[in-house]
């Protein structure tokens, strides 16, 4: 048996458990926004795409099918949270993840290992504790009396709120944002920065043009690992915008657990299947230019 073969024996148990277990429930879940709907739960094996057509047009009650926004407010609403989550975390986490990777190998390890600590506790654990931090009486509503912003028993009103929502987001997801951006600032020969200052560069284009560019994967992989998971989060909605501000993995939930309308839960899991299908394009794409450019320049370096 030539070796080509031995390896794609020994490949056999990796590819049959993603198959089973990643690519049949993918394939599943389509079928089964592609059927007829069941009053009571399930579905009826009969082609049906009206769960696609759900998600912009509804019937009214003369049974003619007209615009819903109903959906798309949902959508724009989660579309808006995830952008405003990456956007916060990759303004919180870039300078963050410079200043660790600018520090002693000692104590490196020890910043990174306190940026992992918040995954050891459960995340439904962690964003109640954000229900306790905006609650009305709780400690921003004490800083807020504290100071004089609001009265003694007044408060900010945070809870129940996008800007909730938004906060436990980008909470919840901010270590994805940072570690990547370490990992390749790591890697940054720091000669660049000085050979910049010698050119008399000011910070800002320091910023501009040597860290942003060599930095590029790490920032849009990390944008990917926060943009992704806020866009289908459905426990910060819940629990800190109080079932009012629905987000798509609330929506997806609901329609299963409680709506039973399971179609068209699968067509809005799929419709997130192809957002995060194109991320990866993108990142993919954008990880081939960032090659191209380090060869080209390590081509005229040595040139």
């Amino acid at each position: 048996m030539s070796i080509k073969r031995l390896r794609l024996l020994g490949l056999l148990p990796t590819w049959v458990t993603i198959g089973v277990l990643m690519i049949g429930p993918l394939l599943i879940m389509a079928a089964v926004s592609l059927m007829e709907a069941n009053v009571y739960g399930g579905v009826h094996l009969r082609f049906d795409v009206s769960s696609y057509v759900q998600i912009l047009f509804d019937k009214n009650l003369f049974d003619e099918t007209e615009f819903n926004p109903a959906y798309l407010i949902i959508i724009m609403r989660s579309f808006m949270l995830a952008l405003g989550a990456t956007g916060l975390a990759l303004l919180i986490g870039f300078p963050a993840a410079y200043y660790i990777a600018r520090q002693p190998d000692h104590r490196k390890n020890l910043l990174v290992f306190l940026i992992t600590i918040p995954f050891w506790t459960n995340l439904l654990v962690r964003t109640f504790a954000w229900v306790i931090i905006l609650g009305r009486g709780g400690f921003m509503d004490q800083v807020g009396s504290f100071l004089n912003i609001i009265g003694p028993d007044e408060s900010i009103n945070l809870m129940y709120t996008n800007t909730a929502i938004l906060i436990g987001l980008v909470y919840s997801y901010l270590p994805l944002m940072v570690l990547p951006l370490y990992a390749s600032m790591e890697k940054m020969d720091v000669r660049l920065l000085e050979a910049g200052a010698d050119l008399y560069a000011n910070r800002y284009e320091l910023i501009r043009r040597i860290i942003v560019p060599l930095t590029m994967p790490g920032i849009i992989g990390g944008s990917i690992l926060v943009f992704v998971p806020c866009l289908g989060a459905f426990i910060a909605p819940d629990l800190l915008g109080g079932g009012k501000k629905l987000m798509l993995g609330s929506l997806v939930q609901l329609q299963f657990a409680t709506s039973r309308n399971w179609p068209f839960g699968a067509a809005i899991a799929m419709m997130l299947l192809a957002i995060v299908v194109i991320a990866l394009m993108v990142n993919a794409r954008a990880a081939r230019r960032h090659a191209v450019y380090e060869q080209t320049g390590a081509e005229a370096t040595h040139g």
